[in-house]
């Protein structure tokens, strides 16, 4: 797990304020994307993927100014990891989720525990429906 999460830091280092209203601009699509992506190996990594993309947008629209921004950039990161096809694992078929997108969704969950629990509180989301601790 060590070697994701200094994956996933790398890649957020290089979300700047400018790559983040990029992510954003493209959020319609993206999230119409991830409700295209065959899961069933991954029963939960939609609903992660929209919360993720939830947080990234509130934060970018100023409803949510408690985040902290690297908890914002690794969500947003992961959003255009999983949009992208240069993977970890290579895709056969670019709609279906892979043991890679998996994993560094989870693993920017775990990171950002606090914070995320925390904005799934402030907007009356299950923290544990979206971690699959229930």
């Amino acid at each position: 797990m060590a070697e994701i999460v200094k994956f996933v830091h790398h890649g957020a280092e290089q979300v700047t304020p400018k790559i983040l209203k990029g992510i954003v601009s493209k959020m319609p699509m993206l999230k119409l994307e991830f409700t295209q992506l065959k899961a069933d190996k991954f029963p939960h990594l939609i609903e992660q993927l929209e919360f993720l993309a939830d947080v990234v947008e509130d934060f970018s629209e100023g409803a949510d100014n408690d985040l902290p921004y690297v908890a914002v950039a690794e969500a947003a990161w992961v959003l255009a990891y999983v949009h992208g096809h240069q993977h970890l694992v290579p895709d056969l078929d670019h709609h279906k989720a892979t043991v890679d997108e998996s994993a560094i969704v989870r693993c920017v969950l775990i990171e950002n525990e606090k914070a995320f629990s925390a904005y799934a509180a402030r907007h009356h989301l299950s923290w544990s429906k979206v971690t699959v601790k229930a």
